[in-house]
C-alpha cells in the first residue's frame, strides 16, 4: 500500500478532480485546507527580507491550497496519479502543486 499525497494550488478543479477519482475507483480520501509557508513568513515583522517582499506583493492575496491524502493499493497508484494529472495538468508548472507517495508498512481502519 501507499499513501498518495497531493498538494494542489488550483482550487477551481477540486470538484472535478474528486468526481473523476471516484469514477476511476478511488473509494475515499481526506481533503484538508492548507496555506503556503511563504504566506506566514511574509507576515513576520522580524524577518527583514520577507518584510521587503511584503511591500512588493499584495497582502490581500492569500495563497490557499488543498491537501489530499489517499491510502491506495499498489495497483491503484498509477491510475490515480494519471487521473490527477489529467485533471490538474502539469504539476511541474511553478506554483501548480506537488504530488508524491510514501510506502505504508501498516494500516488499520480500512475495513478490509
Amino acid at each position: 500500500m501507499q499513501l498518495l499525497i497531493l498538494i494542489l494550488k488550483d482550487l477551481d478543479c477540486i470538484q472535478t478532480l474528486i468526481t473523476s477519482l471516484a469514477e476511476a475507483g478511488v473509494k475515499g480520501g481526506t481533503l484538508l485546507e492548507g496555506k503556503g509557508m511563504a504566506n506566514i513568513l511574509m507576515k513576520q515583522e522580524e524577518v527583514p527580507i520577507f518584510g521587503m517582499l511584503r511591500h512588493l506583493m499584495n497582502d490581500t492575496i492569500e495563497e490557499k491550497s488543498h491537501v489530499l491524502l489517499f491510502v491506495l493499493q499498489e495497483e491503484q497508484v498509477l491510475a490515480t496519479k494519471s487521473t490527477i494529472k489529467r485533471i490538474t495538468g502539469d504539476l511541474n508548472k511553478p506554483g501548480a502543486g506537488i504530488m508524491f507517495s510514501i510506502p505504508i508498512t501498516s494500516v488499520e481502519g480500512l475495513g478490509e
